[in-house]
C-alpha cells in the first residue's frame, strides 16, 4: 500500500514534533501548518491524502476549518482534540471529520487510526477501478481506454492538453487543484507562461464543454486559486432527462 500524503494541522510545537517525527519513523509523507489558514492554503495547494487537525487554532476553530475543506475535498479527517465533551465531537464529526482522537493519546493509536483511513482510501480508489474506465458526470462521458470524450451521445474533440487537463480534473472530482499543481502535473514546471497557457487551454476546454447554453457547467473557476470539476448530481439528472 502507498504512503498516503498527511496534512498535520498543530499550533502546539511539542504536540506538533511529536507528530512529525513519528510520521517520519513509519516512512509517512507529511506537511505541517500551524493554523486554520495555514491549513486550508496547504490542503488547496497539495491535495493531501489524509488530515491530522486540531481544533483549538489560533485564527479560527478547527470545526470551521472542517466545513471549507468539505466544500471541495473529501479527504479523511482525524480530529486530534484536548476537547473531550461528547458535544464537541459530535459538532466536528457533523461537520465532516472521519474521526476524533482526544489528546493525550499514544503513538500506537494514532498510527491506528491513520492505517483504518488509508484502508478507506484504498477502499475508494479500488471502487472507482472496479468502475471501469469510463467517468460520467451529468452529460459527460470520459473513456479512458479509448481517449474518448462525450456530452450525451456526441462526442467532443479535444487537443491532447485539453484532454490532459479534463482527465487530470476527473481524476480529482470535487477538489480545487491550483494553478501551480495542474502546471505541473501538464507540463512539469510551473512558470508563469505555463499559467497563462493554462488559462488559454482551460478556456477552450470550457468552451467546447459548454457550448450548449443549457448544458450544466462543471468546471468551476476559483479566481486567483485554481479550478475544480463539480460533481453534479445524479437526481439532477435524473430530472433534467424528464
Amino acid at each position: 500500500m502507498n504512503k498516503p500524503l498527511i496534512l498535520v494541522v498543530e499550533d502546539d510545537k511539542p504536540i506538533r514534533n511529536l507528530i512529525a517525527a513519528t510520521l517520519k519513523s513509519h516512512d509517512y509523507k507529511f506537511i505541517s501548518a500551524e493554523n486554520g489558514a495555514g491549513a486550508i492554503m496547504e490542503a488547496s495547494s497539495h491535495n493531501p491524502d489524509i488530515m491530522l487537525l486540531d481544533l483549538g487554532l489560533p485564527d479560527m476553530d478547527g470545526v470551521e476549518v472542517i466545513r471549507r475543506i468539505r466544500s471541495w475535498s473529501e479527504m479523511p479527517v482525524i480530529v486530534i482534540s484536548a476537547r473531550s465533551e461528547d458535544r464537541d465531537k459530535i459538532d466536528a464529526l457533523d461537520s465532516g471529520a472521519d474521526d476524533y482522537l482526544t489528546k493525550p493519546f499514544s503513538v500506537e493509536e494514532l498510527l491506528a487510526r491513520i492505517r483504518v483511513a488509508q484502508r478507506r482510501l484504498s477502499s475508494a480508489r479500488s471502487e472507482q477501478i472496479a468502475a471501469g474506465s469510463l467517468f460520467v458526470n451529468g452529460e459527460l462521458k470520459i473513456d479512458m481506454a479509448a481517449g474518448c470524450v462525450f456530452l450525451g451521445d456526441e462526442p467532443v474533440h479535444l487537443t491532447p492538453i485539453e484532454y490532459k487537463l479534463l482527465c487530470l480534473l476527473a481524476a480529482n472530482v470535487g477538489k480545487v487543484l491550483t494553478h501551480t499543481y495542474i502546471t505541473q502535473k501538464i507540463w512539469g514546471s510551473s512558470w508563469e507562461n505555463d499559467i497563462a497557457s493554462l488559462r488559454v487551454f482551460m478556456a477552450t476546454l470550457r468552451k467546447k464543454l459548454e457550448s450548449d447554453p443549457e448544458s450544466k457547467r462543471c468546471i468551476q473557476t476559483h479566481i486567483g486559486v485554481g479550478y475544480r470539476m463539480i460533481r453534479i448530481d445524479q437526481t439532477e439528472r435524473d430530472e433534467n432527462d424528464q
